[in-house]
């Protein structure tokens, strides 16, 4: 049997949140409630549900940018938060994450070259190799070698997620987890984002982790989607089933809560 790519098990994270009382303890959110699933090289998932029911805590624990309270991830069948920091470091180069806000997550003040070679940077690799490697990166995304000199200001909003594609792509990582990748994007601009993300994972073999709200989304790019509700998966499967003959009220009410265009009377 071949070993996954991703495993999840147990996954618990409790949030303090401020003392309503001196005189109590202060209350505890619980974010989530015991996430479990696997993920196989080549096999992208979906995770979907409303504001608040766990996907960006879920994505934060997947690259270990927070410690979960309890449960393991394992990327490679290496556990991810047991790692020391500079393994963990070095494991980054399989796991990449795609932001939300291509505006947010480019650094103003550095060029195009500094910020694509950045995760390169990090990790010790020379500065030839890295020159090199940017420029593959930035044109695999469908951008110029010259615009490696430019500046995040200089560039519209799908471009600046085209650079922040090509910095998660310059490791070569085995999983990018994309959170809400095209949520902050004209839609006209939502289509070419979410074309070239499936051309890249044809040409390198990229498994995504996408999280989103939009179902449409997950469906055009996932092979299989798992639905969270109040920090639980409820429902899991490939789209195609799921969107078709949805099995979880809250699943069906997510449907139901798709526009549908109708025709002029």
């Amino acid at each position: 049997m071949i070993a996954p790519l991703l495993e999840v098990t147990n996954l618990v994270r409790d949030y303090t949140l401020p003392r309503e009382k001196l005189t109590q303890a202060p209350p505890t959110l619980r974010a989530l409630k015991g996430v479990s699933f696997t993920m196989q090289a080549g096999r992208s998932l979906g995770i979907v549900g409303e504001s608040g029911s766990g996907k960006s805590t879920l994505a934060r624990l997947v690259m270990a940018l927070d410690k979960p309270t309890a449960g393991s991830v394992k990327l490679l069948g290496r556990d991810l938060h047991v790692l020391p920091r500079e393994e963990l470091r070095n494991a980054r180069r399989d796991f990449q994450m795609v932001f939300q806000d291509p505006y947010g997550s480019l650094d103003p003040r550095q060029n195009i070259a500094r910020i694509v070679c950045e995760p390169l940077a990090a990790q010790g690799v020379a500065r030839d190799e890295q020159r090199e490697r940017a420029a593959q990166a930035i044109a695999a995304v469908g951008l110029r070698a010259n615009d490696l000199a430019k500046y995040p200001h200089e560039f519209s909003g799908g471009q600046r997620q085209r650079i922040a594609i090509a910095r998660a792509l310059i490791t070569r990582p085995r999983l990018i987890v994309a959170d809400e990748p095209v949520s902050a994007l004209d839609v006209s601009v939502q289509a070419q984002v979410l074309n070239l993300m499936q051309d890249l994972r044809a040409e390198f073999g990229i498994t995504y982790m996408l999280i989103s709200h939009d179902l449409a989304v997950v469906q055009h790019l996932c092979d299989d989607v798992a639905v969270l509700r109040e920090g639980e998966i409820v429902e899991q499967g490939p789209p195609e089933r799921l969107f078709r003959d949805a099995k979880h009220p809250y699943t069906r009410a997510l449907l139901e809560a798709v526009p549908q265009a109708e025709p002029a009377e």
